[in-house]
């Protein structure tokens, strides 16, 4: 789809140079047969950079593109008119490139979920604590021996505790087991102290996009879902719904943040050599997990009875959940399960409704854009 954008934009652009070299006599051309003067060949001169430039930030700078190519349809639909019975058919190229403009400016306003992530990630960044310290091997006493085995795996051992981290994953959604796996881009940013998670989802549906948004901030968590920035699709809130995220936060602390695990706010009861039950408490909820591990420390699966299923934020079924990790990656000294899947297990048997891959991923950082000295996957 980017694409395509990108090709009309550029052909489009190019082709308004018509008008510019026909008003200054750079060449004849058969296509404008009528006269252009010299000040409408300069607009028809803006509207091929105007266009252009939309072009370039599409790739450059995605968040600002839009406001090029809606001042370039405008000046493209005016110098058209000017020329109508030789341009006319121009008013076709603009009526396709209206609509991705008009879903980009939407999706800048405030009304839809990004600028609602980034502001609360800007309000949970505008006060950093003071760098943390080391995690040594003295701090993994009070763990179960798994654990311990598991945060040396991660490379947490030797490493700054986390304070927050930043992540970007790609994968995939689904709501049912026989449904088409819909491409998502994910942004998150996590704090460990106070615990808080905003997760930003972006994909489409019938070539509009979508975006769901997941805030546990303070004592509440809540996660929406729009349509085309415009038609909410899903709003849900509530007790369950705050309990069912603060799985996703323990969650979160035990496959991003292992380093976390070795904070006191957690409760352990070691099953057996490879099994560990955790418990965790936030907001008035506690839920508990048992995480599964191989020989080598590496961490198999998550596994929790204490998140709901929903699918439209109202109706809410409590479900085994389970994330299930497939591959590791190192990641400047630190292992990320870089691929892993989210799975429900329903009646009728388990079925996974999420993946993802691991993009980027960095911790203990003050701004949500990254930065030039970090790694990409």
């Amino acid at each position: 789809m980017k694409t395509v954008l990108l090709l009309l934009l550029t052909v489009h652009g190019l082709i308004h140079l018509m008008g510019f070299a026909k008003a200054f006599g750079y060449a004849r051309l058969e296509a404008l047969r009528g006269p252009v003067s010299r000040p409408m060949g300069l607009l028809w001169l803006a509207a091929a950079l105007l266009l252009v430039t939309a072009a370039a930030l599409v790739l450059l700078a995605p968040k600002l593109w839009w406001w090029a190519g809606a001042a370039g349809l405008v000046l493209s639909q005016l110098a058209i008119v000017s020329s109508w019975k030789d341009a006319r058919f121009g008013t076709l190229a603009n009526l396709l490139l209206l609509l991705p403009v008009a879903l980009a400016a939407l999706e800048a306003s405030p009304a839809s979920p990004r600028p609602a992530f980034e502001q609360a990630a800007k309000e949970l960044l505008a006060r950093p604590p003071a760098a943390p310290r080391q995690l040594t091997e003295a701090d993994l006493a009070p763990l179960p021996s798994a654990v311990q085995r598991y945060l040396r795996f991660a490379g947490a051992v030797g490493k700054p505790r986390v304070w927050n981290y930043r992540l970007r994953f790609r994968g995939g959604l689904r709501e049912g087991p026989k449904d088409a796996w819909m491409p998502v881009e994910v942004q998150q940013l996590s704090t460990v102290r106070p615990p808080a998670r905003l997760f930003l989802a972006q994909t489409s549906k019938l070539g509009l996009p979508v975006a769901a948004f997941h805030r546990y901030v303070g004592s509440a968590a809540s996660f929406q879902v729009k349509l085309a920035s415009l038609f909410t699709v899903v709003d849900a809130h509530g007790e369950e719904m705050t309990r069912s995220e603060t799985v996703t936060l323990l969650n979160d602390l035990c496959l991003l943040a292992p380093a976390a695990l070795a904070d006191s706010g957690l409760s352990w009861r070691e099953v057996d050599a490879d099994r560990v039950e955790v418990g965790f408490s936030n907001a008035g909820h506690t839920v508990t997990a048992q995480l599964l591990f191989d020989p080598t420390g590496a961490l198999l699966d998550f596994i929790s009875d204490d998140r709901s299923r929903s699918v439209d934020g109202k109706v809410y079924q409590r479900l085994r959940w389970s994330t299930p990790i497939e591959a590791w990656r190192d990641f400047d000294g630190r292992k990320l399960p870089v691929s892993a899947e989210a799975r429900w297990s329903l009646p009728e048997g388990e079925f996974a409704y999420a993946r993802f891959e691991i993009l980027e991923a960095a911790y203990n950082v003050e701004s949500l854009e990254p930065q030039s000295e970090l790694r990409w996957f």
